[in-house]
């Protein structure tokens, strides 16, 4: 039986939130992660830690807060979108993808505590995010946005080359600093032990 949100829990989902919004717009910030014209943004970066960090539950929730306070109208979404609208968007999927790359990484790392399990969960977590996103985008051209001539399913895939490499690097990157965060903070903090405790 799942036990109740306590307020630490709602904390730290809401922080995850916010990290998202400033990972969804980081190159606002930074300009310089604008590489070869391709956005260095940091969303799925911030799913996968969510999941490895708040687990598989509280991870999932607090990218389900993200999606939701996205759609009523705070500019949280990439290029400060927001609103309804961006349901149709073709990139939609991508934000509904973090909810399950969250929730997958999570209930990995609970299985498998060593840096190994970490990565991997990071990895698949990475892979879900790519899936759900990639043929979400896919469906929104097929069946309701302006695709572009000549739309392939294998062209809306191979656009996806372009960031792959560099949400490689930076889901092992979260994969390790999780586990690095777990052993060093996170096992001994009051958050981790309440949990242990319900």
């Amino acid at each position: 039986m799942n036990r109740k949100l306590r307020t630490i829990d709602l904390t730290l989902a809401a922080m995850f939130v916010a990290l998202m919004a400033v990972g969804a717009n980081i190159t606002s910030f930074v300009p310089f992660l604008v590489i070869g014209g391709v956005p260095i943004t940091l969303q799925t970066f911030f799913a996968i830690l969510a999941g490895a960090i708040l687990g598989s539950r509280i991870g999932a929730i607090s990218m389900t807060v993200y999606a939701l306070v996205g759609l009523v109208g705070v500019p949280v979404f990439a290029r400060f979108g927001a609103g309804l609208s961006s349901i149709v968007s073709p990139t939609f999927g991508f934000i509904i993808s973090f909810i399950f790359t969250a929730y997958i990484t999570g209930k990995i790392v609970q299985k498998h505590k060593g840096i190994k399990g970490y990565v991997i969960a990071a990895l698949i977590g990475m892979a879900v995010n790519y899936i759900v996103g990639t043929n979400w985008m896919y469906a929104a051209y097929k069946l309701w946005a302006q695709a572009p001539d000549g739309l392939t399913y294998g062209l809306v895939w191979s656009w996806m080359l372009v960031p792959l490499p560099k949400d490689i690097i930076l889901a092992v990157c979260a994969g390790i600093m999780a586990h690095r965060l777990e052993k060093s903070v996170l096992s001994k903090s009051t958050f981790r032990n309440m949990n242990r405790a319900a």
